[in-house]
């Protein structure tokens, strides 16, 4: 556009008449420069225009909720959406080679008759028979041995509104509908389900007897990250500098005062800091590492813990609440634009991939599903096998995907297993899970609220006020933030990149030492390697929540006490004894309910340290006796 308006504007308005010029201008300047003998006609260059960008303009701009199905020009345009299901690769034909069958006929040799794909354009339009001669009109035949193939492959593309209604959201009466995207040759394989791209494509009406279909040949694919808050909501910036005193403070205010519409403040801490700690960490890093904090939950009021994380859900980036009727993973399905292939469409699991997938109840489930789920959370992997004779192929082919997300679910413990009661000293009751499944998890953790009327009366008492008047709280509350707070707050957290400082390090590693020789000797207990990514984590996650780039030793004490709680629920209490809510064994919302706290935290970490020293081999040389 800079150096020539009238290329430019031809480039951007009528690129299939700009590609014929430029395929004009590289003839000539090949037998001008003489660069190859090969060459005899111009319908042997091939030339393919690849767009870096466009003009930021709303004119090159294509909304996927209310793109036109209609006949218009075939420019390049700019979209923007989540892949919801893909195809695997398969061939196409770039171009043909034609000879006509009159032998006296000068195209009865040479390159006259080539024809190569165009947007739109379906494998009959590059290769059938019945083109004819454009010299003496007699049918041409194809010579194979100059067939040109190339790779294609279909995604599904769907405006990212569309996802919001998978959160459990309020729904709206808008409709989306997904587009189909052809990726040819070196753009195959460039896009994963479950992440939001933008796509530079040119919309094309496609041809198939007895319908038309309305797609986009893809030209330039960048992947898009979700936007981000950069700037720390006022009021949490408030409490930062009120709290800097401790660095516990933070982290147990915004857990207090979270979630106010379903659970009065007092109730359910843990769980609540928990969640938000999950909301912190999970992310897909720019060199695609993904950080994630799976959370199960044992409760005997599983109504209101629902609620509270479907509330949860809402500050995820991507979250999806999975429907005991829909796909988890991955279902298979034909391709419908003539190959036949197989079509991979993402179940709830993938299409929250750099988020939260909330399972729900997991003790309604089967056996054979919960052994599914438990093998992807070990392996973060769900396999797709696709049978080769109901799709066309060779040979039955097993994929494997990659699943980046963290999953949220609870079980009721009201549900009694029929074990014989002779579990250890501190376990937990699970319902029908078994044992393996609680490990898969990592962190469990037990709504251990104040038992009696007094937490059934403030719970039932709130949830009536909510009803007859939603978003008034009759508490008195010293700081209060609303749910866009909330987001913000864990969007600001998310982006943070922190550092883990020797001391973090020096009392996880010494925990995990001292926590696989403690259970091994006394309970026969094997702690997996698995512990210490679950630890750094949840220390990385509580460093984000409160707003630091460097992981201290107070981090790693919060996450040594939920890990350390987690092991208790599902094998026994050990010799590190703790109390029944660790990470708030007092009353935040008392006059000095935060000073207690702090002054417990530090006994705990005390506590920790004489544990450590105790147990784990060569602790004295970097933890001092006093």
């Amino acid at each position: 556009m800079e150096i020539d308006p009238l290329l430019g504007d031809l480039v951007l308005h009528n690129p299939l008449k700009a590609t014929c010029l430029f395929q004009t201008v590289c003839f000539l300047a090949i037998k001008t420069l003489s660069l190859t003998e090969k060459v005899d006609t111009e319908s042997q260059v091939n030339v393919t225009l690849n767009f870096t960008h466009l003009p930021p303009f709303p004119e090159y701009m294509l909304d996927l909720s209310r793109f036109p199905r209609v006949y218009g020009p075939m420019r390049p345009v700019c979209m923007e959406g989540f892949v919801i299901a893909m195809t695997r690769v398969t061939k196409y034909t770039q171009g043909a080679r034609f000879l006509c069958v009159n032998d006296d006929c000068p195209c009865s040799t040479g390159f006259h008759h080539i024809r190569v794909h165009t947007p739109g354009a379906t494998e009959s339009a590059t290769v059938r028979n019945d083109f004819t001669c454009v010299i003496c009109s007699s049918q041409l035949k194809e010579d194979v041995k100059f067939r040109v193939l190339g790779d294609k492959q279909l995604v599904e593309l769907i405006h990212a509104k569309a996802l919001e209604a998978l959160k459990g959201n309020q729904q709206s009466p808008l409709r989306y509908q997904s587009v189909t995207v052809f990726l040819r040759d070196e753009l195959c394989n460039s896009m994963r389900i479950g992440r939001l791209y933008s796509v530079l494509g040119i919309p094309a009406l496609v041809h198939q007897w007895p319908t038309i279909t309305w797609n986009i040949e893809a030209n330039n694919i960048q992947q898009s990250e979700p936007k981000s808050c950069c700037k720390l909501p006022t009021k949490f910036l408030e409490l930062l500098n009120a709290t800097a005193s401790s660095p516990w403070r933070f982290s147990a205010i915004a857990a207090h005062c979270f979630g106010l519409e379903v659970a009065p403040p007092g109730l359910f801490n843990t769980v609540k800091l928990i969640l938000l700690l999950s909301l912190a960490q999970t992310k897909t890093n720019a060199n695609d590492t993904f950080q994630y904090l799976d959370l199960l939950v044992v409760t005997n009021d599983p109504l209101i813990l629902d609620r509270l994380m479907a509330h949860s859900l809402r500050l995820a980036c991507h979250g999806v609440r999975h429907q005991a009727s829909g796909e988890m993973f991955a279902s298979l399905s034909r391709d419908e634009h003539g190959a036949g292939a197989a079509n991979i469409h993402a179940g709830s699991a993938l299409l929250a991939t750099g988020g939260i997938c909330m399972l729900g109840d997991i003790s309604c489930y089967k056996k054979d599903k919960l052994d599914h789920i438990q093998s992807v959370l070990e392996s973060h992997t769900a396999s797709v096998f696709i049978p080769g004779k109901k799709f066309g192929e060779d040979a039955d082919q097993l994929l494997s995907l990659p699943v980046q997300c963290s999953f949220w679910a609870f079980t009721d413990s009201s549900q009694r297993s029929g074990k014989l009661d002779s579990s250890a000293l501190g376990t937990v009751e699970t319902g029908p899970l078994p044992l393996q499944f609680s490990e898969a998890f990592g962190l469990v953790v037990e709504c251990r609220e104040r038992v009696g009327q007094q937490a059934q009366l403030a719970q039932t008492l709130h949830t009536l006020q909510q009803a007859v008047h939603p978003g008034i709280l009759n508490y008195p509350l010293c700081w209060e933030f609303s749910t866009q707070d909330y987001t913000e707050l864990v969007s600001y957290a998310r982006d943070l990149q922190v550092e883990l400082l020797p001391a973090a390090k020096t009392l996880i590693h010494g925990y995990y030492m001292a926590s696989r020789r403690a259970r091994t000797q006394s309970q026969g207990v094997k702690i997996s390697l698995s512990s210490i990514k679950l630890l750094i984590s949840l220390a990385e996650a509580h460093c984000k929540l409160s707003l630091r780039t460097k992981v201290l030793e107070e981090d790693a004490v919060i996450a040594v006490l939920l890990c350390e709680n987690a092991v208790t629920l599902k094998h026994g209490a050990s010799t590190l004894f703790l109390p029944p809510e660790p990470t708030f064994p007092s009353d935040v919302g008392e006059a000095d309910g935060l000073h207690k706290r702090d002054m417990m935290l530090d006994e705990l970490h005390q506590s920790i340290l004489r544990f450590t020293y105790t147990y784990a081999p060569g602790a004295d040389t970097y933890i001092t006796e006093e």
